[in-house]
């Protein structure tokens, strides 16, 4: 079941990438979670939430993906799409949390 391991794999590097992150961000109790177009925060959420919420969104909509892929046949000539959207999937939540742990770290340099 190659599905399962890409979706294990992503959640795996997520989740590392959040530890990382906690330790970085250790002195703090709240970060950033939006961002207004002049870079201002508009919200923050307690450092927990803030950094296991991508991980945690990545796991239900990586195990949705996994689940219909064997309850649910792709049609006649897209089985070899599977997982490559998946994979597709998963980088895009990397890119997205390392995006946010990024913005995360600039705005706290910037205001301290």
């Amino acid at each position: 079941m190659v599905q399962a391991f890409i979706a294990i794999l992503a959640i795996c590097v997520l989740a590392a990438m959040s530890l990382q992150a906690n330790r970085r961000f250790q002195g703090e109790d709240r970060l950033p979670m939006q961002w207004s177009l002049d870079g201002s925060v508009n919200w923050t959420a307690p450092r927990a939430l803030a950094l296991s919420f991508t991980p945690c969104l990545a796991a239900v909509v990586l195990a949705a993906t996994v689940a219909l892929n064997i309850v649910l046949r792709p049609r006649p000539g897209q089985e070899r799409l599977v997982i490559p959207t998946l994979i597709f999937i998963a980088v895009m939540f990397i890119g997205a949390h390392a995006l946010h742990l990024r913005l995360i770290g600039n705005s706290l340099r910037r205001n301290g």
